[in-house]
């Protein structure tokens, strides 16, 4: 996908103001001319909304999942808490798929808050990126 018709989704979206769509959206095609995930170093995707957080382990070479979790049931603690709960989530499911090493993509997000908290958790969980 270009990059024009990226920034053409983002302007339409619904929700946060245009400016944040736009940059968010810029930020992510840079980062993924970059990160791409392999049979031997799938990427770990990160999506963050506004109420939850999505992880998943994705092989691009196949175009699989191999491994997901996300908050969407949790309600124990805060959004922080729940990220790093779903960190230590993610890496025990990827050393049962029998993944060690990955390729972090922060999905267009700073790497602040909760996605720093849910990397430095699949970090002590075992997983290596």
């Amino acid at each position: 996908m270009a990059a024009s018709s990226i920034l053409k989704k983002a302007r339409r979206s619904a929700g946060i103001s245009a400016t944040r769509r736009v940059s968010k959206s810029r930020r992510h095609f840079r980062l993924r001319k970059k990160v791409v995930g392999s049979a031997e170093r799938p990427r770990l995707v990160v999506t963050r909304s506004s109420r939850h957080l999505f992880a998943q382990v994705v092989d691009d070479s196949l175009g699989k999942t191999l491994a997901s979790v996300s908050t969407y049931k949790l309600t124990d603690g805060n959004k922080t808490a729940q990220a790093t709960l779903v960190g230590g989530k993610l890496a025990e499911a990827a050393k049962a798929a029998g993944i060690t090493k990955v390729v972090f993509d922060r999905g267009g997000a700073t790497y602040t808050g909760r996605i720093a908290a849910f990397a430095d958790a699949a970090r002590e969980g075992g997983l290596e990126f």
